[in-house]
């Protein structure tokens, strides 16, 4: 009988995912300062020299888990408001807020993209992790609304910059509301307003 073994690619892929995951976890829980290297590799199952050699160091494992964390934040965006859905463009980019928003209320999102993202990398780090996800789906957007002639003529790409900046903003005031009930309907009021500012209909 024939024992299959694992190549040396699967072995890598498999221990950076186990860590990726206990990251996930453990970050989300207690937060990047409150989770040592000892804890991370017992919940993942492997030594601590594995940790090392796939990442480096604490700092690069949790700058692996904010990427995973915001690739699944951009999928379940992408589903909420397909660019070529045939939507028009206010409708889309409300669903799409209303996405993010949901998102954002998630434990994982909340600690290791908003809080510790930036502090543990540096804004400029945190940026270039964070931005190629949203972005993309945020210029997809507003290239469907050109070529529809939904769109006023506005140079698409700066015009997303400021867009994702607007969205970034806005999860950072619902998370520090009191009431975030009406902090999410006023979020929700004013991107609809100025989303309808942008459109050939309110020119």
């Amino acid at each position: 009988m024939k024992v299959s073994r694992r190549t040396q690619e699967e072995r890598t892929a498999a221990t950076r995912a186990a860590l990726i995951e206990a990251g996930r976890k453990l970050f989300a829980e207690h937060g990047y300062a409150g989770v040592g290297t000892e804890t991370l590799v017992r919940a993942a199952g492997i030594s601590r020299g594995a940790l090392y050699h796939q990442f480096g160091d604490k700092t690069e494992l949790f700058a692996e888990v904010l990427a995973a964390v915001e690739a699944d934040v951009a999928r379940r965006l992408a589903a909420a408001a397909p660019a070529g859905d045939g939507g028009d463009l206010v409708a889309v980019m409300t669903r799409a807020v209303e996405a993010w928003l949901d998102a954002c209320e998630d434990p994982e999102v909340q600690r290791i993209v908003l809080i510790d993202g930036p502090s543990v990398l540096g804004w400029v780090r945190w940026r270039a992790i964070c931005q190629p996800h949203i972005l993309g789906l945020i210029e997809a957007v507003l290239t469907r609304a050109a070529a529809d002639g939904e769109l006023r003529s506005l140079p698409i790409r700066p015009l997303a910059h400021l867009l994702l900046a607007i969205a970034d903003e806005a999860a950072m005031y619902l998370h520090a509301a009191d009431d975030q009930t009406t902090a999410r309907a006023e979020i929700v009021r004013i991107v609809d307003t100025l989303v309808r500012g942008l459109t050939v209909r309110e020119a």
